[in-house]
């Protein structure tokens, strides 16, 4: 009677289940690199925008305030896009003929907004007020990064809600004096370790269980 299988069959039957193992075992992870992947983030990419604006030329080396542009950060829960006017208050003047600002002179002539591709947009159901934080001692580059660095804007951090629930547990590593809100290279200091609660109590921030009640995001 001839052998229904062939001389090493059975070593094949085990390798195959060798790899299906691993491919199964390698699953989680696998999810787990995509997931956090910048493919799905988008941290670390920069869209395609009507004008390749650079915060590092306006904001880094011409040292223009953020709140040129972005004018009601104190004020209001979003920090504020500017008008194609407040572009024209400079451009109107200089590299006023330039190709690359072509978008810009037309959006003003037709009294159109420009379309940016916005980077940083967080769910629905979550609320964030940039006047809460910014008044608080949490600057703009703890959640945007250096952006006096980015000669093309990209997303810095993924807005994850282990990333906001890192700070609201421990408020006392991220809050920095007010006049260091604006500095995009700020990092904290040797004495942050006692600067911090100081400041907190100073912002009369109540963290731990306050600043995880699911009602301060979720309203």
């Amino acid at each position: 009677m001839r052998q229904l299988f062939a001389p090493g069959a059975d070593a094949l039957l085990r390798l195959a289940l060798l790899t299906l193992a691993a491919c199964l075992a390698a699953l989680p992870v696998v999810g787990a690199g995509l997931v956090h992947s910048s493919y799905v983030t988008g941290v670390g990419v920069a869209p395609a925008q009507p004008v390749p604006f650079s915060h590092k030329h306006h904001s880094g080396e011409l040292k223009i305030d953020c709140r040129y542009c972005h004018t009601t950060v104190e004020t209001q829960a979003t920090a504020g896009i500017p008008p194609t006017q407040t572009c024209m208050t400079c451009h109107g003047q200089i590299w006023s003929g330039s190709e690359m600002l072509e978008p810009v002179r037309a959006s003003y002539a037709k009294d159109q907004p420009l379309v940016w591709t916005r980077l940083n947009k967080l769910p629905g159901y979550v609320y964030y007020n940039h006047s809460v934080h910014v008044t608080n001692g949490i600057g703009c580059s703890t959640c945007h990064g250096s952006v006096t660095d980015m000669q093309l804007t990209y997303r810095a951090n993924a807005f994850e809600m282990s990333f906001c629930l890192d700070c609201h547990r421990n408020p006392e590593k991220y809050v920095r004096p007010k006049d260091q809100i604006l500095n995009m290279s700020w990092s904290p200091p040797a004495n942050q370790a006692t600067l911090g609660p100081e400041l907190v109590r100073q912002y009369h921030i109540r963290g731990g269980e306050r600043l995880t009640e699911c009602g301060i995001c979720h309203r």
